[in-house]
């Protein structure tokens, strides 16, 4: 059995301020986020990690650098831009709130009807392509590490919508589900590299502090 370990990004500047970051825009992340890395690295302390993926984008690589010096884990860590944040185009750096007023219908099929969220009024990535490039690469390592644990540091958006296709649920079970926290930890496993079951979903509890808007999507 294949457990993988998906851990989203400390929580940024844009992320408290309630902005679209997506694949391009990455602001610093917060001070305290620091201190709820080294609360992640504790949590998984005891989990031997065969190989730890990261996204390259900065807010993601930090966040699993400093997870990694509080594992046992002694390996390289890999950057894989196939779980970077979804590309978010004219969307990135702007407030939630001035998206929903000045992208109306787009920003309804993001919140309601996830179905026919594919970017094109605001040049973005759409879920359809992040949810294969997210799936097509959690499968191929599912069958090159086929009895191991993987850690894969990411983001909300991506974790999201890959997740979401690992479990071949529909697109609407995202808001069912409900979302994911800074430095959250959620768990699949998988038997056979194709099939997924959720073990933990978004665990928040060794940060010790309540969860709101700005730290969940």
């Amino acid at each position: 059995m294949t457990k993988f370990y998906f851990v989203r990004h400390g929580q940024t500047e844009w992320n408290l301020e309630r902005r679209f970051q997506g694949g391009h825009g990455d602001s610093n992340l917060l001070p305290s986020s620091y201190h709820d890395m080294a609360k992640v690295g504790d949590f998984l302390n005891d989990v031997t990690f065969a190989r730890v993926f990261a996204s390259p984008l900065r807010r993601a690589r930090i966040t699993a650098v400093n997870i990694l010096r509080h594992l046992k884990y002694r390996d390289r860590l890999s950057l894989r831009s196939n779980i970077a944040e979804v590309g978010l185009g004219k969307w990135e750096g702007e407030l939630v709130a001035n998206i929903a007023t000045n992208y109306a219908n787009a920003y309804h099929n993001y919140r309601d009807d996830l179905d026919k969220f594919e970017g094109e009024e605001f040049e973005g990535e759409g879920y359809t392509r992040a949810e294969a490039r997210f799936v097509r690469f959690i499968k191929n390592i599912a069958k090159h590490y086929p009895n191991e644990n993987i850690l894969i540091v990411s983001h909300g958006m991506a974790l999201s919508f890959g997740i979401n296709g690992l479990l071949k649920q529909p697109r609407m079970s995202i808001r069912e589900r409900g979302g994911l926290s800074n430095t959250s930890t959620t768990i699949l496993s998988t038997t056979d590299g194709q099939n997924f079951v959720v073990d933990d979903w978004n665990n928040t509890t060794y940060l010790n502090k309540k969860q709101n808007e700005s730290t969940t999507i």
